[in-house]
């Protein structure tokens, strides 16, 4: 008889995140995660694998929470434009003030801890991006179509800036003690659209 889980996955699952979000994956051991998910290291390999795919998985449960919030903000009926500058000034504020601040973005972290030598982990940043990047550039074409945008600007070179824009934020904000560095670039960013 095969025994039943005597926790929750999901919880764990969650709180591995949290964990790696905070630390990130070099300076999590098997013992952290231990302690933090609360259960034993036999039954974090039986349900998520060795700490990479622990952490692989962690990665795409940010991403899974964070596309539907994005795609919501940026598809709004009416007026695209707004919806962009609201979303860019969000990222500002939370790349330069409270807790969210040291965190940074989960995404940004993995690109820079493990993108330039971990496959599996710089395609999930990939695909984060390109959804952020589709996203975007979708809502300046309709800021275009509407008037909103002027006709000289081109939908996905901007998109494209502004991910690389957003993705600086949090690499800045998470080191810098200056909030006025991330607010001037999220005001010069903006004057782009203009």
């Amino acid at each position: 008889m095969a025994r039943t889980k005597e926790f929750d996955p999901d919880a764990a699952l969650q709180s591995a995140l949290e964990l790696f979000w905070r630390r990130g994956y070099e300076a999590t051991s098997m013992a952290d995660l231990v302690e933090a998910l609360g259960i034993g290291r036999a039954s974090i390999y039986a349900t998520f694998g060795n700490k990479h795919e622990l952490y692989l998985k962690a990665l795409e449960r940010y991403a899974t929470h964070q596309n539907p919030r994005l795609l919501d903000e940026l598809s709004r009926p009416g007026p695209a434009l707004p919806a962009v500058r609201a979303l860019l000034r969000r990222f500002g504020t939370e790349a330069s003030t409270g807790e969210e601040r040291l965190n940074g973005c989960f995404i940004t972290n993995t690109a820079a801890e493990l993108g330039p030598h971990d496959e599996s982990a710089a395609r999930r940043v990939e695909r984060s991006w390109e959804h952020l990047e589709t996203l975007l550039h979708s809502a300046l074409v309709r800021a275009r179509a509407q008037g909103e945008l002027p006709e000289d600007r081109d939908p996905l070179t901007l998109a494209r800036m502004l991910l690389v824009v957003m993705q600086g934020l949090r690499v800045v904000g998470k080191a810098s003690r200056d909030p006025a560095r991330v607010r001037d670039a999220v005001e010069q960013a903006l004057a782009l659209l203009d």
